[in-house]
């Protein structure tokens, strides 16, 4: 059972940064890949907005691209979200996730970013 913990949301001006970190419970460098997803207020729906393999390869949505850079750091079992130039837009509860077949789905709770002027 892995277990992944969010933090690093909060209240942000627009054009202003964020980090989010995921801390796992176990070594992220053994799970294929991990990704960062979100979810907009009033939307049901959780989006992929970023993903990164335990080789370092990444992947962004063309909503965050030149913005938000997602890194590990391997010795702390973390995956960061560094979310640079937010928009209103960006405001959502942002996510974590195992992308591993072999180790199943698992989520974090979510941490909460709000960008408001």
């Amino acid at each position: 059972q892995v277990q992944l913990v969010e933090s690093g949301g909060g209240l942000v001006q627009p054009g202003g940064s964020l980090r989010l970190s995921c801390v796992a419970s176990t070594s992220i460098f053994s799970i294929d890949a991990m990704g960062w997803y979100r979810q907009a207020p009033g939307n049901q729906q959780r989006k992929l907005i970023a993903t990164i393999t335990n080789g370092g390869t990444t992947n962004y949505a063309d909503a965050v691209k030149g913005r938000f850079t997602v890194s590990t750091d391997n010795a702390k079992n973390t995956v960061y979200l560094q979310m640079n130039s937010l928009k209103p837009e960006d405001t959502a509860v942002y996510y974590c996730k195992t992308l591993d077949s072999r180790v199943g789905v698992h989520w974090g709770q979510g941490t909460q970013v709000i960008v408001s002027s």
